[in-house]
């Protein structure tokens, strides 16, 4: 069961502040060059990716013991989001949810 006390309340604060600072870089990119072509659903999408990698990352981090056993973990969620991120973008795997 998830309580909440500081500590997740912190994390979570953390990573909305991380993901805040993210998004500000292609948000700030869109309004100098026309490389960048976001709409409002790219920045939602890319949003809930990584608040669930930071709160999935966070939860690891805290809850697993063994440095290697949490390292080994933490590589492979951050691989699957990147991976994930990809199809998204330009669809490396040509699924039905690709990118363009």
């Amino acid at each position: 069961m998830i309580y909440i006390n500081k500590v997740n309340i912190r994390l979570f604060l953390s990573v909305l502040l991380l993901i805040t600072l993210i998004l500000a870089i292609p948000f700030v990119a869109i309004q100098f060059t026309n490389e960048v072509n976001w709409d409002l659903m790219d920045f939602i999408v890319a949003g809930t990716l990584l608040f669930w990698l930071g709160i999935l990352c966070g939860y690891i981090f805290f809850k697993v013991h063994g440095r290697e056993k949490k390292m080994t973990i933490i590589i492979l969620i951050v691989l699957v989001f990147i991976l994930v991120f990809m199809e998204l973008a330009v669809g490396i795997f040509g699924t039905w949810f690709a990118g363009s």
